[in-house]
């Protein structure tokens, strides 16, 4: 005969554990071991798990068994626990035991009352997404945008019926949308909640359906709505067209419509945040001079100076010309960035004047001569 564990070591507790303390410890094996458990199930642990328990717990066989030990219990070959646990109920459970949490954790709920399935429920959110044109940020605007969109029947006001004679209270569930359902399980019969398969938790029963939506209380519509397009939203971010998403329930309202912002490209403006980049194409020998331009923003076209000596990749900036921010209102910043162009042919007098320009240029050095110069190795 196998030599039984001692009752304190199977509960993970110590011998001065108070009730509360045993009980928790109990309760939580009970769910691990339980044969019902898929994951950690394990009928053997269970039941010494609930032999240790209706000893533990009741205050007379725990002073026998801290005296006696196992000894105590085994004189008339009886089971501690008042029976084979599996037999008859579990005597461990007792009313000291909330069985709703037990079945909670195996079943996921099963004394629990559900929520009236019959009353009016929001309907879903739904989300959408919306090619934007790149200066319709910039400027904002109202686009229409189609949909299909469940509506509440205007014939029936969404009942379903043909008339308001035609709705009667569900003679299965008797108007509660859910009834009450009986089970066996290990722990006994167990009560939980369905929804009542007549009425589909509606709770009502429609004799005579209405001829616009079929019964339904809906007419699924394709239509048009307008959605304004906020001046600075960017990519990724959403606008809500309230009571135009998933149809309600029972009545309930529509959920919003959720529209995702996916703002195209420009072919010339770039935008980083609220500012915008762009690349200007300059000759070189106006790098080199300096010329006065009017340059594209996204509002209008703004005069520059670009300075005399301006180098490749130089970024000149011009305040304010960016896009408006979304919330503030206050806009960012345009930068322009010079591309020097070089040409890639000469004419032989274009050749003759820049032959020209390297004698007179001071030292006769070129910008290369310097490096070398200068170069260390």
């Amino acid at each position: 005969m196998a030599t039984k564990r001692d009752y304190y070591e199977v509960l993970g507790v110590s011998k001065t554990a108070s009730k509360d303390e045993i009980k928790s410890a109990y309760r939580k094996l009970a769910k691990k071991y339980h044969p019902d458990n898929k994951e950690t199930g394990n009928e053997a642990k269970f039941k010494e798990i609930q032999e240790a328990y209706d000893i533990l717990y009741d205050d007379q066989k725990r002073s026998a068994y801290d005296q006696f030990g196992h000894a105590a219990f085994e004189q008339a070959g009886q089971n501690p626990g008042g029976g084979n646990p599996f037999q008859g109920g579990f005597g461990g459970f007792g009313a000291d035991v909330d069985l709703g949490d037990i079945f909670a954790s195996f079943f996921g709920g099963g004394r629990q009352r559900s929520s009236r399935s019959n009353a009016p429920q929001r309907g879903n959110d739904t989300l959408i997404k919306c090619k934007v044109a790149f200066m319709d940020v910039v400027n904002g605007k109202d686009i229409d945008i189609p949909i299909t969109l469940d509506e509440t029947c205007h014939s029936c006001n969404g009942t379903g019926a043909k008339t308001p004679n035609d709705i009667k209270t569900c003679p299965h569930c008797g108007g509660k949308g859910y009834v009450n359902v009986r089970t066996r399980s290990l722990f006994g019969i167990v009560e939980s909640q369905e929804t009542c398969p007549d009425c589909r938790g509606t709770g009502k029963i429609i004799s005579e359906k209405c001829p616009a939506c079929s019964g339904k209380g809906y007419t699924r519509n394709k239509t048009t709505i307008k959605a304004h397009i906020p001046v600075g939203i960017n990519s990724g971010q959403q606008i809500r067209v309230s009571g135009k998403g998933g149809r309600g329930i029972n009545g309930g309202p529509n959920g919003d419509l959720y529209i995702e912002v996916q703002v195209q490209e420009h072919n010339v403006f770039k935008r980083n945040g609220n500012d915008i980049h762009i690349e200007i194409p300059i000759d070189f020998v106006d790098a080199a001079l300096g010329i006065k331009i009017d340059v594209p923003t996204v509002y209008d076209d703004t005069s520059i100076t670009i300075p005399a000596g301006t180098q490749p990749n130089d970024i000149i900036k011009i305040k304010g010309k960016g896009i408006k921010d979304l919330r503030t209102g206050k806009p960012g910043d345009q930068f322009v960035h010079i591309i020097v162009k070089v040409p890639t042919s000469l004419s032989r007098e274009q050749k003759d004047i820049l032959n020209q320009y390297k004698t007179v240029n001071g030292s006769g050095q070129s910008w290369f001569d310097k490096f070398k110069s200068s170069f260390k190795r």
